[in-house]
């Protein structure tokens, strides 16, 4: 039995009848995860909201002015998924929301049009198709295609939407010799009664159980965005039709007057002015590593040739990353000191480096990145990682300071060299 919705599939609201209401959940998928939603599955006689299937997503709509989240078919029938129980037998007024319906009517009848014009010009058999949230996509039976061929397409649908072709739903029976000449993709395993065909006047005649507009000139246009590589051998058509298309255009228009203002130049200087952008942003970039490296080399020497040098060395700087960290600790390239480094927020996540003799860094390394609540790795006396709690950097000092202190009961006076942005050096007698 075909559905109200798909004999009249621009209905936007009738009357029906409830013929059943039965408890059932629904599970969502949000921004906070999935969510299981108590509610029931209501059954019409009728129904005037589309339930998902060849590919195109179900309606939305309200039966009384209840929200139904969600429409599947069983069967023959319909399910409503509602989360306030309706009386079987009452009348109720069924409405879809015609924004969404229309939208999906647009992209499906286009995706019927492109699939059978690429048959048509070049012979690409379409193997499924996705019906997105905002763009759909066309899988092709071919491993690649040129340019050339998505511009002669994208030519073609639009001079039959221009030429106002009429589109056509027919039903016919299983054994109508007619149904050999018509194209599709196989029928459900629970099919049941005559099968359903949408015919393209002089162009395509397609099995489908979806909603589709009743003449091409409702698609307004359509407009392939692109190809992108599918699954083995196979090529995904990227397409807009109608409405989609105006409001890509209108987002497209926002931001390039967005980048006129920003990049002080016309549209058609956008790309130029990203360009020098780019390139001017790769000098800054490497000069300032360039910059970086010579401070971190002056810190290291600055540090190994302080008179109070010696035990356990503590240096921290916002800026920075691993490799100055490195570098720090190749110039000093001593095995008889702790030194620990670390970059970024003072109280925040940051980078950490500890080096020195490799058993001392063994045994303290995974210590260190416990107390700053982060995760390292190390070897060959040096262990580095990452780290989300800076603020705890003083109680790294005492623990190194305490090793230290252990390991040098029988030389005293080690020292511990401390410092901070390289501002200033703080020197404290380990006893």
């Amino acid at each position: 039995m075909a559905f109200r919705c798909q004999r009249d599939s621009y209905a936007r609201e009738f009357t029906t009848t409830v013929v059943s209401c039965r408890p059932a959940e629904l599970q969502t998928e949000g921004s906070n995860g999935k969510k299981v939603l108590s509610g029931f599955h209501v059954v019409l006689e009728d129904t005037l909201l589309f339930p998902e299937g060849g590919g195109q997503p179900d309606d939305r709509g309200t039966i009384n002015d209840i929200s139904v989240l969600r429409v599947t078919r069983r069967g023959e029938q319909a399910d409503h998924f509602t989360q306030t129980p309706l009386d079987p037998g009452s009348q109720v007024l069924v409405r879809v929301d015609w924004e969404r319906r229309f939208d999906h009517m647009q992209q499906h009848s286009g995706q019927h049009l492109i699939t059978a014009v690429a048959d048509h010009l070049f012979k690409l058999k379409t193997t499924s198709w996705e019906l997105g949230r905002f763009r759909s996509a066309i899988e092709l039976d071919t491993p690649s295609m040129t340019a050339e061929q998505v511009a002669a397409i994208e030519q073609s649908v639009n001079e039959k939407i221009r030429d106002r072709l009429p589109v056509n739903v027919r039903e016919l029976s299983l054994d109508d010799p007619e149904v050999e000449q018509v194209r599709g993709r196989g029928l459900p395993d629970d099919h049941a009664g005559p099968i359903r065909v949408v015919s393209i006047k002089g162009v395509d005649s397609n099995m489908c159980c979806g909603t589709h507009v009743s003449n091409l000139s409702d698609l307004q246009v359509i407009k392939i965005l692109g190809t992108e590589k599918g699954k083995k051998n196979k090529t995904n058509l990227i397409f807009l039709a109608g409405n989609r298309v105006l409001k890509w255009m209108e987002r497209s228009h926002g931001t390039e007057k967005a980048l006129t203002a920003l990049l002080k130049c016309g549209a058609e200087d956008h790309v130029e002015a990203v360009k020098k952008l780019q390139n001017s942003t790769k000098i800054l970039q490497k000069n300032n590593l360039n910059l970086l490296r010579d401070l971190a080399v002056h810190i290291a020497h600055s540090l190994r040739n302080s008179p109070d040098w010696g035990g356990v060395v503590m240096l921290h700087r916002k800026e920075g990353d691993s490799e100055f960290m490195n570098i720090i600790a190749n110039e000093i390239g001593s095995e008889e000191t702790l030194l620990f480094l670390t970059v970024g927020d003072e109280k925040g996540a940051g980078l950490f480096l500890l080096a020195g003799p490799p058993a001392s860094v063994e045994t303290l390394g995974p210590r260190v990145a416990e107390v700053l609540e982060g995760k390292g790795a190390g070897k060959k006396g040096r262990f580095q990682g990452k780290a989300t709690k800076m603020s705890r950097r003083a109680e790294v000092q005492a623990l190194l300071q305490g090793y230290v202190s252990t390991q040098s009961a029988q030389e005293p006076g080690l020292r511990v060299l401390t410092s901070c942005c390289h501002r200033h050096l703080l020197v404290n007698k380990i006893v």
